[in-house]
């Protein structure tokens, strides 16, 4: 990695832990200049607006939670499995303390009366989020593992809700019950849509 991309990666990084402590809406060249020690014109020279870093921060943000999330599900074995990894790992990554983990949370309560361009990523990081959920209980109809009946849609709907709660139990409510709760919630969401007997 060439020496400026990998500043860039540091400066990303520090924008992401930024924008979860200020939100997303509050992060600007000039606040997180402040919190790097750089100058504005060398970071502006990297973002040019607010609104690039704000998108340069989401993107950061969203290739963590791929790698360390989504791509170790997608390559372990179809159907349950998979959404057992899925599971773990987003359940892991949340309790780890990764300024990420929430920002997707704080930022779409931030913009979603917002119109632009940022929004607009936002929603798209969700709905890819869904849709990857979606295609793995997919692939657990197509095994056997879930019943013909199941919506898919509804899977990935009713563990986005699992997840939520685990994030406002263990950060907000700092409930210690809140990952056996989503545990139990998770197996429960499997036991429904288990094929019949």
């Amino acid at each position: 990695m060439a020496k400026g991309d990998e500043t860039r990666r540091l400066i990303l990084r520090r924008g992401v832990e930024t924008a979860y402590r200020i939100g997303l809406g509050g992060l600007t060249i000039g606040s997180l200049a402040t919190i790097t020690g750089l100058s504005k014109s060398g970071l502006y020279a990297h973002f040019r607006s607010k609104e690039a870093l704000q998108l340069a921060v989401l993107d950061e943000a969203r290739t963590d939670f791929i790698a360390t999330v989504v791509r170790p599900a997608l390559t372990s074995p179809r159907g349950i499995p998979r959404l057992r990894v899925l599971f773990e790992h987003w359940s892991t990554w949340g309790s780890e303390g990764r300024p990420g983990c929430c920002l997707f949370v704080k930022a779409a309560n931030e913009f979603d009366q917002q119109e632009g361009i940022v929004r607009d990523e936002l929603v798209q990081a969700h709905r890819d989020l869904q849709d990857t959920i979606a295609q793995i209980a997919r692939t657990a109809i197509a095994e056997g593992h879930f019943g013909s009946g199941v919506d898919p849609e509804q899977i990935a709907t009713d563990l986005y809700g699992i997840m939520l709660a685990l994030y406002l139990g263990a950060q907000l409510l700092a409930d210690p019950a809140a990952r056996p709760r989503a545990d139990h919630a998770f197996e429960r969401l499997l036991a429904d849509a288990a094929p019949p007997a």
